[in-house]
């Protein structure tokens, strides 16, 4: 039995992980198409992709956009989710519901609604649509998140504290915060990965030349399908890797998990 779930478990990892390996693996030949094995090996792609203008622009974007909505999602995120697994309020399930729910709302549509409410606001042409839009698809995800650690760690110490005359702000903010930590990081990296990835609505939301990189990699394909696909696709993987990797570093894996 534990040789097959051994098996499965190898077969489901290898089919998530090829996609990736085949693009990186590709991004380093040294032809003009996108082939595999490479013939030989080059660094030419990734020293085009560095010299590119827009895509390294687009990265910039990309890159300040999801650590300001990991931000903001943890923030709005951990209060919604304190509220609804500490007190009973009024309305508590819709407010459940409403954080929920941009999984259920298809992304195209979700990004055409935003694209005509801040176009109506004459905000259309500002970076606040898309950090709204990041920050509404990242909600869920980091609300889910923080909610599950919120019912797993044990709440003796902060009624120990309660009971020495701490008051609510200094429980949460010296002992609450603290014993979720690894909860809490484990939504910043849902959200930034969510926000750096996005396609779909960033789409809609995207305005003049500042273009997140999905975005400006799905505009490049329309015209040409070279190496310079997988290495800035490489380079989106790479930069997803380095912040795990660094949170995994800063409280290890076992805590993470």
């Amino acid at each position: 039995m534990k040789v097959t779930g051994a098996l499965v478990r190898a077969v489901v990892y290898s089919v998530l992980a090829l996609p990736a390996v085949l693009v990186i693996v590709s991004s380093f030949t040294s032809g003009t198409s996108m082939n595999f094995p490479p013939p030989s090996f080059s660094l030419q792609w990734y020293q085009r992709a560095f010299e590119s203008k827009p895509f390294m622009s687009a990265l910039w974007t990309s890159t300040y956009l999801a650590i300001i909505v990991a931000i903001m999602a943890l923030g709005v995120g951990f209060a919604a989710a304190f509220a609804i697994n500490r007190f009973s309020f009024p309305g508590k399930g819709l407010l459940q519901a409403l954080a929920f729910s941009p999984l259920v709302v298809p992304a195209v549509v979700l990004g055409i609604g935003l694209l005509y409410l801040f176009s109506w606001m004459h905000l259309s042409q500002t970076m606040l649509p898309l950090i709204v839009g990041h920050l509404v698809l990242a909600l869920p995800y980091v609300v889910r998140t923080i909610l599950a650690s919120l019912s797993l760690h044990n709440r003796v110490l902060e009624e120990a504290a309660m009971n020495l005359r701490a008051t609510p702000v200094v429980v949460v903010r010296r002992i609450t915060l603290p014993l979720i930590l690894p909860g809490l990081l484990s939504a910043a990296i849902f959200a930034f990965v969510t926000s750096f990835g996005n396609v779909t609505v960033s789409v809609f939301l995207t305005y003049g030349g500042n273009a997140t990189l999905p975005v400006q990699l799905f505009a490049y394909m329309d015209a040409s399908y070279d190496p310079l696909i997988a290495a800035v696709s490489s380079i989106m993987i790479f930069v997803t890797l380095a912040v795990i990797l660094t949170i995994e570093r800063l409280i290890g894996a076992e805590r993470l998990a």
